[in-house]
């Protein structure tokens, strides 16, 4: 099973460049299946970033909760309209099924075929004593099943309705049966009765079955060529003949076409509900009519969970949604402890208070003696510069140092050059509308029973906020009420002084104790203020707890 490695939703560098490293040391390690992928599109300097180092994006998914796609038979067992009793039981008795789906020449889903269904079409008999021989079949497909070979061959391919009579009787009954069919549609079973074989050619039935291994006499055979009548030599008895001749019956009488697909876009946990109190034995999984797999109820009791590491985060409220119904086998992360993440078994769990989750990758490409790639180089290297704003912020260590300088051996650009130019693209403030700017890069938190949002953008300088501050605080005011938190932050750090403004959608209870100078209402100026994590959110965490009943 893939193994997908992911960072938070609404992705920065450190968390898009962290999953495509980790991934990358884990597919050269002990995961060869391991991918990346990201719950959000990138930002503009994420993508710069990944241009340099020509590495490709993550894949993008953002829902992880398993569909029937993934979980359904693909190596499917059907059948076609024009398949034939014997053959398509056989096919089901080999294969243990009670039911199978049916296609047609151009794979598109007709409906299923039930064992009980089939078996009724071939052994429930008629009052009517037409309908009770009748055989709706082609003389090839008779052949096929009798192990059999024509003695003379015409229009052998052809579906045709057939009527069964057996030559068991006297020559002068047998012909006056004979009379009550048309002969056009009369399959004569016979063994080596050239007094039943005759009277049968000279009337111009459809087709004459010699049972036995026998075979027609020279003239007999002229005879049959004269009047149009197909030989069929059959090295079976009388009585085995004619049952087989039953079992050459085609199955489209039997298609069930009232039956239930599934789409394979739906979660599995909507499929358990759709089909708990269906009496169907299998489902078909379709995308678009074309038949993808097959899936039975019992592959809805245990279905296989998605593996899952979380890279730069370890709180459900950050993850790719449906995390909760996923095996998280791993978690590597330089954030606080969120204590909300659970898991069903023992997990790899590894934190470390350094300034980036792509230190700790490289930490561990370093350690296990493996040389990174130029460009999976470059990219931890652009999630350090990111988050550490270059070495300059407060959560900067000795050990992103270190690690920096490590890898600028295995980067083919200078990183001082590069990060100036990282910084000098891509301005939130340029190019977003107000409400992708708090979303870009906006973490949401609990504190107290309190849950609120921090988002954060690096600018260069502070001109471009001041012309649109009025709609970034609606902006912040509608991401508070859409996700209905007690309120939003905007955290715009200036790269050039080390500094930031806070813009809040609203105070809460306590708030004048933030001892930071308020320059309008819901707007502070916070000096050397630059993380999120290690200097803003402790702020916000001690304030709330000045007012536990907020």
């Amino acid at each position: 099973m893939t193994v997908h490695v992911f960072g938070h939703r609404n992705p920065d560098t450190d968390a898009i460049c962290s999953a495509l490293a980790y991934a990358d040391f884990l597919k050269r390690t002990t995961r060869p299946d391991a991918i990346a992928a990201c719950c959000g599109a990138p930002n503009e300097r994420t993508e710069f970033a990944l241009r340099q180092a020509k590495v490709a994006l993550p894949r993008i998914i953002m829902d992880v909760r398993p569909e029937l796609e993934d979980i359904c038979n693909r190596e499917v067992v059907f059948a076609r309209p024009t398949d034939v009793f014997y053959d398509v039981y056989q096919l089901m008795n080999a294969h243990g099924l009670r039911s199978i789906p049916v296609l047609d020449d151009n794979d598109r889903l007709l409906g299923l075929l039930t064992l009980l269904d089939l078996l009724e079409l071939v052994f429930v008999g008629n009052v009517d004593p037409t309908s009770s021989r009748g055989v709706r079949s082609s003389l090839k497909s008779i052949v096929s099943v009798l192990g059999g070979k024509f003695q003379y061959e015409i229009d052998a391919e052809e579906q045709e309705n057939l009527i069964v009579t057996v030559g068991a009787m006297s020559a002068g009954g047998f012909t006056d049966r004979l009379k009550e069919f048309p002969p056009e549609q009369l399959l004569v079973v016979s063994g080596d009765r050239p007094t039943i074989q005759l009277p049968a050619l000279e009337m111009g039935v459809r087709a004459l079955v010699v049972t036995g291994g026998f075979e027609l006499s020279s003239g007999l055979i002229e005879l049959a060529r004269n009047r149009g009548v197909a030989v069929i030599t059959s090295p079976l008895d009388t009585a085995t003949t004619t049952m087989r001749i039953k079992a050459a019956q085609i199955v489209e009488d039997a298609i069930e076409r009232n039956f239930e697909s599934l789409p394979a876009k739906m979660p599995v946990t909507e499929a358990k509900q759709r089909i708990y109190r269906s009496t169907q034995a299998v489902f078909p999984v379709t995308d678009n009519n074309k038949l993808i797999g097959v899936l039975s109820k019992s592959d809805l009791v245990h279905p296989p969970r998605p593996e899952l590491v979380l890279v730069d985060h370890n709180e459900l409220g950050q993850a790719v949604e449906g995390a909760d119904e996923a095996d998280i086998i791993e978690v590597l992360d330089h954030h606080r402890l969120g204590g909300s993440l659970k898991s069903t078994g023992p997990m790899r769990f590894m934190m470390d208070p350094v300034g980036s989750t792509c230190t700790l990758v490289a930490r561990l490409f370093r350690q296990a003696k493996i040389d990174p790639e130029p460009g999976i180089a470059l990219c931890m290297a652009s999630g350090i510069i990111s988050d550490t704003l270059y070495l300059r912020s407060p959560t900067t260590t000795d050990v992103d140092r270190d690690i920096l300088q490590w890898l600028q051996g295995y980067c083919k650009v200078d990183l001082e050059q590069f990060a100036t130019d990282f910084f000098q693209v891509g301005s939130a403030l340029r190019t977003c509308t107000p409400d992708k700017v708090v979303r870009e890069d906006c973490k949401q938190f609990e504190e107290g029973g309190k849950r609120f949002s921090i988002s954060q953008i690096e600018e260069i300088g502070f001109d471009l906020f001041w012309q649109r501050k009025t709609e970034l605080s609606k902006a912040l005011e509608r991401l508070c009420q859409e996700l209905q938190l007690e309120f939003s932050a905007l955290l715009i750090t200036d790269i050039s002084s080390n500094g930031s403004l806070l813009l809040m959608s609203s105070e809460p209870e306590g708030w004048e104790e933030i001892n930071y100078p308020q320059l309008e209402d819901n707007l502070y100026k916070l000096d050397n203020v630059v993380s999120r994590k290690k200097q803003l959110l402790p702020l916000i965490s001690s304030l709330l707890e000045l007012t536990p009943n907020l």
